[in-house]
């Protein structure tokens, strides 16, 4: 069916193996991930990891705009007006049953390649986080911008944030930084630059691989192929990598209060520089302190407790104000003008960041026995 938001397909490859391929498809949103996405998803990449025909799984998009532009959140949006502070189950599907699919491409015993072509931000970051091989193209946007809507970097971006070089991480959280092709691959959100226009030759040397059905053989033999796609592809110039030295100085330190005034007091000719500084300011105080108490809790915890955490953390934003109105001056009114409550970080409390992270209800089903 034409009209599914996810198209299923199979490449009939050497040594009578085969490749799944999972295409998201709502262009139109530019492909922004979707409860009925999720819900295709899962169960497809369940069926081709245990499927011993199936050498490994591409997902891509449809259009050439975008990979996927984050969470569709509409309806969330809605039930947040509904819901308030009471219980909301519409989120608790929404957020349990992304980031079970977000570990299971984590954990996925096949090689799993992600084409990152165009805009990857959100939700789309942690569908291509997890994947074994990341492609991203010269046309690539990869962003973290849950600072504008009131969230903080859920999908697993307590867990992969906390990983980048240095502070690289936070710097992204707080400041939705945009990325292109090389700032993803410098901070590892993404492993190689091929050209748009070869996917089709990615294609057809998958099918024509000999692949072994040994995921460690099959994902070097992907490496090989998309080595040989991307060569002689020339990555632009990083801005992350340039301003590495800048970025560690202005996260440096455990009072979130420091950063605020280093990034408030930012004198740079980088226009790259002054937007993220910029974001931080206009974005919502709430977020930043909920992401700086991430990044200060996750460091030790594995992947799976991250995502039980976050569970936590995402129900937390969608009892508080700060959610929905994000949500409202950027998706709905598109005002782009927000009012954060608190309006300061100065007015944030340890107890309003241990209410967003404190349990509400039971865990989600589908995270309990993440390991």
């Amino acid at each position: 069916m034409t009209d599914s938001v996810v198209l299923f397909n199979e490449i009939k490859a050497a040594n009578g193996k085969r490749f799944g391929v999972a295409t998201l498809n709502a262009p139109a949103s530019l492909n922004s991930l979707s409860v009925a996405m999720v819900r295709l998803l899962t169960p497809r990449l369940r069926e081709w990891a245990a499927d011993a025909g199936i050498a490994g799984v591409l997902l891509d998009a449809a259009g050439e705009k975008s990979f996927c532009a984050g969470g569709d959140l509409r309806q969330l949006y809605q039930t947040l007006r509904d819901c308030g502070a009471e219980r909301n189950e519409y989120a608790e599907r929404f957020f349990g049953e992304e980031y079970e699919l977000d570990h299971l491409i984590h954990t996925f015993p096949k090689p799993f390649l992600c084409w990152g072509h165009g805009i990857v931000m959100g939700g789309g970051v942690g569908l291509m986080a997890g994947a074994s091989h990341r492609v991203v193209t010269a046309q690539s946007r990869v962003a973290m911008p849950e600072i504008n809507i009131g969230l903080y970097p859920d999908v697993g971006g307590s867990w992969f944030l906390r990983r980048m070089p240095g502070r690289v991480g936070l710097f992204l959280a707080l400041t939705a930084a945009p990325l292109n092709a090389a700032d993803a691959i410098f901070c590892g959100l993404a492993d190689l630059l091929v050209p748009h226009a070869n996917k089709a030759g990615v294609l057809d040397a998958i099918a024509g691989a000999a692949w072994k059905g040994e995921p460690a053989a099959d994902r070097a033999t992907l490496s090989r192929l998309l080595a040989a796609a991307g060569e002689g592809a020339e990555l632009p110039a990083s801005k992350l990598r340039e301003h590495f030295d800048t970025i560690n100085t202005l996260m440096a330190g455990d009072d979130l209060l420091d950063i605020a005034r280093r990034l408030r007091e930012l004198k740079s000719e980088d226009p790259w520089l002054q937007a993220a500084a910029a974001t931080f300011a206009k974005g919502a105080p709430s977020s930043a302190a909920l992401s700086f108490a991430l990044w200060q809790r996750v460091q030790r915890m594995s992947l799976a407790e991250v995502f039980r955490l976050e569970y936590w953390a995402s129900l937390g934003c969608c009892a508080h104000a700060d959610f929905a109105e994000g949500i409202r001056a950027v998706l709905v009114d598109k005002d782009r003008n927000p009012k954060w409550t608190p309006a300061t970080l100065e007015e944030i409390t340890p107890a309003f960041i241990d209410d967003h992270l404190r349990p509400r209800g039971e865990m989600a089903p589908e995270l309990v026995s993440l390991a």
